[in-house]
């Protein structure tokens, strides 16, 4: 959905599907649930990132840009939607990945270089660099790209890691608006929509969503795959004011409409939790429906303990956002996770 004024490009297939997950409600004895099918968006195997390139390359277009430079891990769902969506527009892209390069491709490395991407550099650090110093390393590379295309005529574009948080904003609340309209037609209206935390715009969204569309009346839950809840909180506080201002809205959305819980990391960002494969087969099993491993996996662990522990009523309406990932499953360092189901 379009808000406002924005500058978007068309790019994905939406309104994305609604379906209900009947037998996985009757299984928890819990509320009536659905999944946003974000993972059908339509373009380069789908997934939550797609909403927010179409905001991010329309300004790319404006810019007047003819490459796009974007950067993440050797299995980043972002770079992989990236290269995909630059093609649409005939625009080459260059990969910044933060990470050794691996001696077999597999999962989003994959479907990168079967995309075409024009350029991938890898970003390693010898020994056991911090985050920071690897995020130091790969926008000195950037810069590199940058100054090098430039001095060719070229015009290049940045996308960060996850894209810019108010492009994440401005998709995701059209996803509230998507939700709300597609449950308005069964005479439904959602209680709380939940998603997987990872960069954070996409949370951003739903809770900015839930403040235009629903008078702040849907609770906005994000369960963090990585970093803990206290970080995350002042985060998406300072994205939404900035949402606020980009958009000219009549005062802060509170603090207080942030939810996020950090109970379901496990021993870190993209390590396998016996609860996340316990949810994957479980949602597999009772309504085909595949998850991955990294995001959604997690996130629906946490909503089935939130429902076995009677957080939500058998009357409340929950929407799951799936926001893609599935290559994950595919991944060198995933495929031992479920070998043996």
């Amino acid at each position: 959905m379009q808000i406002g004024e924005v500058d978007r490009i068309r790019l994905g297939t939406f309104p994305t599907p609604l379906q209900e997950l009947r037998t996985l409600s009757e299984d928890l004895a819990g509320p009536r649930l659905f999944i946003k099918r974000d993972d059908m968006t339509g373009l380069g195997l789908g997934g939550n990132k797609l909403r927010k390139l179409e905001y991010a390359l329309a300004e790319a277009q404006t810019l007047g840009a003819t490459s796009i430079i974007t950067i993440g891990g050797p299995q980043s769902n972002h770079v992989r939607l990236t290269t995909a969506a630059a093609n649409r527009l005939g625009l080459p892209t260059i990969l910044v990945l933060r990470g050794d390069e691996p001696e077999m491709l597999s999962g989003n490395l994959l479907i990168d270089r079967i995309l075409g991407a024009a350029e991938i550099h890898f970003v390693g650090s010898s020994g056991y660099p911090s985050k920071a110093e690897i995020d130091r390393v790969a926008d000195e590379k950037v810069e590199e790209i940058v100054e090098r295309l430039e001095a060719q005529g070229e015009t290049p574009y940045v996308i960060p890691n996850g894209c810019r948080a108010i492009h994440g904003a401005l998709g995701y609340s059209g996803c509230v608006l998507e939700i709300v309209g597609q449950l308005r037609e069964l005479g439904l209206a959602p209680s709380a929509i939940v998603t997987s935390i990872g960069t954070s715009s996409t949370y951003t969204g739903l809770v900015l969503g839930s403040h235009l569309f629903a008078n702040g009346e849907i609770d906005a839950l994000g369960i963090s795959v990585a970093t803990p809840a206290a970080d995350l909180v002042d985060r998406i506080d300072d994205q939404l004011q900035e949402a606020v201002g980009f958009l000219g809205l009549d005062g802060p959305i509170p603090r207080s409409a942030i939810h996020v819980l950090d109970d379901y990391v496990g021993p870190g960002y993209g390590v396998p939790t016996g609860e996340m494969r316990a949810a994957v087969l479980r949602v597999a099993r009772s309504e085909g429906i595949i998850l991955d491993p990294v995001y959604t996996g997690k996130a629906m662990a946490g909503l089935i303990d939130l429902i076995e522990r009677r957080q939500y009523r058998p009357e409340d309406v929950v929407v799951f956002v799936h926001t893609g990932g599935l290559p994950g499953l595919f991944a060198d360092e995933q495929l031992a996770t479920f070998a043996d189901v």
